[in-house]
């Protein structure tokens, strides 16, 4: 794969993930109904591209790795389902923005957790993350249903944070892909005892949206999103998954009519822009502590 390919690859996994919103709201179904799907198709996908990838490994793994991989499969199942609510709730937008909150989670749970010593631009991102979660907020009326669905995103997010936090604690022994298809497997057997009453009433058309939320969403952006780290920094991939949001926007714009106010444009545009810059300046940092940034979800 060529530096090209592999930002055209990035840009493509953005995007895909960027219509999980879409592809749950398109989806008449519950929330534990898409996510059981949603993984049970992501294994499928992700065990395709760990077959037929030459670079794909499979570690043997003790008791420490799978304890941290059903935490990590327990965590990833929150957060879609929580995600999944915002979007039932407040729209794809304000779930997608309110979820994009993550990396200012992940920068206090780092210093927290690793002892690890907050940068002043780390500072700089949950200041103006924060301020861009008021804009983006309609009005704090907790009876509104926008300002319900918002406290779910960002609790989507809190909880995609303590899964990044997750991996980054085995990340030097797992493969991406080997912990994610694990996950994936969790979750499924998670949400299987929720969701079984319910399946024989899901729509073919339904059932046709969670594949392309499993497969292309999930397993297909993933892959792409690993292969890709083989040729860009990890950290020039982080500031194109900025992106993600903005895919999602658009299309939940096109597709549904959401059409986002001024507000909410000024709060999406300051967090998205904060994560960027702090991705920049992450580059230029003298320390190798991992720059925290939009990822995959």
């Amino acid at each position: 794969m060529t530096p090209r390919s592999a930002l055209g690859a990035l840009h493509i996994g953005a995007l895909m993930f960027g219509l999980t919103g879409v592809f749950g709201k398109l989806a008449a179904a519950s929330p534990a109904i898409i996510v059981f799907g949603r993984a049970a198709f992501a294994v499928l996908a992700l065990a395709c591209f760990a077959r037929f990838s030459r670079s794909s490994t499979w570690q043997r793994l003790d008791a420490r790795d799978l304890r941290r991989l059903l935490l990590g499969g327990l965590l990833l199942a929150g957060h879609w389902v929580s995600f999944f609510i915002a979007v039932k709730v407040a729209g794809v937008a304000i779930a997608t923005l309110g979820f994009a909150s993550f990396p200012a989670f992940t920068v206090i749970l780092e210093g927290l957790i690793f002892r690890e010593r907050i940068r002043a631009n780390e500072i700089l991102l949950v200041v103006l993350v924060s301020i861009g979660l008021v804009l983006v907020t309609p009005a704090f009326d907790l009876a509104s249903q926008a300002t319900t669905g918002l406290f779910w995103a960002v609790g989507s997010g809190l909880l995609f944070s303590l899964l990044s936090l997750t991996n980054r604690a085995s990340s030097g022994r797992i493969p991406a892909v080997q912990a994610a298809l694990c996950q994936n497997v969790v979750v499924a057997l998670c949400l299987l005892p929720v969701a079984a009453p319910d399946l024989s009433g899901v729509r073919a058309l339904d059932w046709l949206w969670i594949a392309l939320l499993g497969i292309f969403c999930t397993g297909l952006a993933h892959s792409l999103f690993v292969a890709s780290l083989a040729v860009i920094k990890a950290r020039t991939a982080a500031v194109v998954f900025a992106l993600e949001p903005v895919y999602g926007i658009t299309v939940a714009w096109l597709l549904f009519g959401e059409t986002p106010t001024l507000r909410m444009l000024l709060g999406g545009a300051l967090i998205i822009v904060a994560i960027v810059v702090v991705s920049s300046l992450g580059n230029r940092a003298p320390d190798n502590k991992p720059t925290v940034a939009a990822s995959a979800h």
